[in-house]
């Protein structure tokens, strides 16, 4: 092993004992032992478990999701499944005792400091792994090094792991990308499961497997205040946070992503140009954009829009959805398209809170209907946009199957329960319906739900809410059924 440098060993081993209290206790601390599991823990505890694979896996997301504290519900998991506590090491490589440590130096001392021999059937994980420098490099050496031992890394600066990952861990890293809450996670934190039905067996001769409400006033209200403060676990149950939300997801996520974190990654010189092209970003989110427009409205040349817009999207603050025309082709040459917040309370962050009245309302619901989708990176969600002589329109979420190129569904996303009595209204959509064979699309409403049928194209209104929730539960549903009774559910 080479010099430890200035701090003693004694120093450093302590520092381990006290990040891995199940060397003694068995347990993980009771700070993290009291906190709910997030949802996504059902999907995400199988990669760690999975050994048969040499891989490391990887745990991506935006600041303040809950990957620390996914990392250690796995671990508990894993007590409780029986595997020894001296086989499992945690490790914060953001404490400055680890300072020019490599992963083996301290893999060596957790073995010194259990009197172990071997890392055979071990579970390491390694918090905020971006802090140690060509940390893939080192991490992919691990996994060839210890084909008997599972790796774990996360890390919050998502752009370099997102980044480095793809470059230098080909075949030795599976990411995963764990996102704000979804509205179901919002629900299921608040403890209030109640206000949701089981499926119906039908509606409406339409069949839909969603979970509907009993109270939609009540779930509307919970949705409002998703859309303002639902985005990050410590939020949703803090009052206190709540009021002072400037402070905490400003302050605490985006100027360090804006301000150290992309800078550093990427040499960004101007950081404030980048930070006030972000808030201009966050105040249009779901609007569609041109790089002519965005330039000239930002004062930014073209080019730099470009990178910025590519870097935003690697640290997981926006989402950059491309257009289709309305014969569901991408198009060659793009000259617009949307722009979304991954996290639709980072907007009231910036600016202030939206109410249901707010003009900003139909905005930010489908700013976070779009959110909702963001596990499914693979899926080719876009909106449709056409303009040809007379012919002009626009559609709100488009599913195009990616092997035949051609539309899925397509839905409407409204805050306004005004197209159930005027459907006709919906010109755009029926049109692209027809176009393209099919039957059936959905329609968001305020609190209404019931079904339309025109022209032999079956419309779906359904709330807002109850939608943004049954997205998120679909995903879940998803992780023993095949992609096409995912899509099924979101019919």
């Amino acid at each position: 092993m080479k010099s430890l440098a200035l701090i003693p060993y004694n120093k450093i081993t302590d520092r381990l004992k006290f990040e891995n209290p199940w060397w003694v206790s068995k347990h993980i601390a009771p700070f993290y032992y009291s906190m709910r599991k997030r949802l996504y823990f059902n999907l995400f505890y199988p990669f760690v478990t999975n050994t048969e694979i040499r891989r490391a896996l990887v745990l991506m997301g935006p600041r303040r999701v809950g990957k620390t504290v996914m990392l250690y519900h796995s671990i508990e998991q894993l007590l409780r499944d029986g595997v020894p506590s001296n086989k499992i090491f945690f490790i914060g490589m953001d404490n400055p005792v680890y300072v020019n440590l490599g992963l083996d130096d301290l893999l060596d001392l957790c073995k010194q400091s259990l009197k172990i021999d071997d890392l055979n059937g071990c579970f390491v994980f390694f918090d905020e792994i971006q802090y140690l420098k060509d940390w893939e490099r080192h991490l992919k050496v691990l996994v060839d090094t210890y084909p008997h031992t599972k790796f774990i890394a996360s890390g919050s600066a998502a752009a370099a792991l997102k980044w480095h990952s793809t470059e230098s861990g080909a075949g030795r890293f599976t990411d995963f990308m764990l996102p704000p809450l979804t509205f179901q996670e919002f629900i299921h934190l608040k403890e209030m499961d109640h206000l949701l039905l089981d499926p119906p067996a039908s509606y409406g001769g339409m069949k839909p497997r969603y979970q509907l409400t009993h109270d939609v006033n009540s779930l509307n209200a919970e949705f409002i205040q998703y859309l303002n403060f639902g985005g990050y676990p410590e939020v949703v149950l803090s009052g206190k946070i709540q009021n002072d939300m400037n402070r905490y997801i400003k302050s605490d996520i985006v100027d360090k992503v804006l301000l150290r974190d992309l800078p550093s990654i990427y040499g960004i010189r101007d950081v404030q140009e980048l930070n006030r092209f972000f808030t201009y970003l966050a105040f249009n989110t779901a609007n569609e954009f041109s790089y002519e427009t965005m330039s000239k409205q930002s004062g930014i040349q073209k080019e730099t829009l470009k990178k910025y817009l590519e870097y935003l999207e690697s640290a997981f603050l926006i989402k950059v959805i491309n257009k289709v025309d309305f014969n569901a082709k991408r198009l060659k040459r793009v000259t617009s398209f949307k722009v979304y917040l991954t996290n639709p309370s980072l907007r009231t962050a910036l600016f202030s809170p939206v109410r249901e009245t707010d003009e900003e309302m139909g905005n930010l619901v489908e700013t976070a209907l779009f959110s909702q989708w963001l596990h499914r990176e693979h899926l080719n969600l876009t909106y449709a946009n056409w303009k040809d002589g007379r012919n002009e329109g626009e559609v709100d979420m488009v599913l195009v199957d990616n092997a035949k190129f051609s539309p899925m569904w397509a839905a409407e996303i409204k805050w306004s329960n005004r197209y159930i009595e005027h459907p006709k209204e919906l010109k755009s959509l029926l049109k692209f319906c027809e176009n393209h064979q099919l039957n059936k699309a959905l329609v968001t409403t305020i609190n209404q739900t019931n079904t339309k049928e025109i022209n032999g194209i079956s419309l779906l209104f359904i709330p807002a809410s109850v939608y943004a929730y049954n997205i998120g539960n679909a995903t879940l549903t998803i992780k023993h059924d095949s992609e096409t009774q995912f899509l099924n559910l979101l019919l």
